[in-house]
């Protein structure tokens, strides 16, 4: 379905996700309806943004945006369904959590969820249309915290500097210290890092 600008509905959710590669924590999705009446400069893919300037700009988001919401699968439901299946789940999650029904939806990627309204995948779509960029800069925000957050529980791991990702420091943690329950049992480090342990 193509998506013309000029045509666009009254409410147009941006949607994206942070953390399909990591070994641990859950995948976030966010969705967010901008106030076309209020923009925000700046807004741009979350990956290309100092966490400084993703901070500020969440809570601009936040406090100018129609609507946002966030949406995530646990590492139980990654490991079940699949981290493509998990990440649309999520989607779905968040764009139905919104406080305002929106009338079309953008999807970063090529892979769009099951959705009440018309959808539109757009590939890169987090560094061309603004509702995606600020989806992303909110997820990422929200799942760093969390992951920063798991640094106090589990000791050992540097959850806050890697945040789950497949790091030297993160595999070689999973090999020393064993398999946390937020880790994902499915993917391969993990799956090694269990199978180790039990020999």
């Amino acid at each position: 379905m193509s998506f013309n600008k000029e045509d666009s509905p009254s409410y147009i959710a941006g949607v994206d996700e942070v953390g399909r590669g990591p070994l641990a924590g859950p995948v976030v999705t966010a969705a967010v309806i901008l106030d076309p009446r209020r923009p925000i400069m700046g807004l741009a893919d979350s990956k290309k943004l100092t966490e400084k300037r993703r901070e500020s700009l969440a809570i601009i988001i936040k406090q100018h945006a129609l609507s946002w919401a966030i949406g995530r699968a646990e590492p139980e439901e990654i490991d079940q369904l699949n981290i493509l299946q998990a990440t649309l789940l999520a989607m779905k999650r968040a764009v139905e959590g919104l406080g305002v029904l929106p009338t079309h939806a953008l999807i970063d990627g090529n892979q769009a969820p099951n959705l009440m309204c018309p959808v539109t995948t757009i590939i890169k779509g987090d560094q061309t249309e603004p509702a995606i960029s600020a989806a992303s800069i909110i997820a990422k925000v929200s799942r760093d915290k969390e992951m920063i957050l798991m640094e106090e529980y589990f000791p050992g791991y540097g959850f806050a500097q890697h945040k789950g990702y497949p790091t030297k420091m993160h595999q070689d943690a999973l090999m020393k210290l064993g398999v946390t329950v937020i880790h994902r049992r499915s993917f391969k480090p993990v799956k090694q890092a269990i199978h180790a342990h039990k020999s």
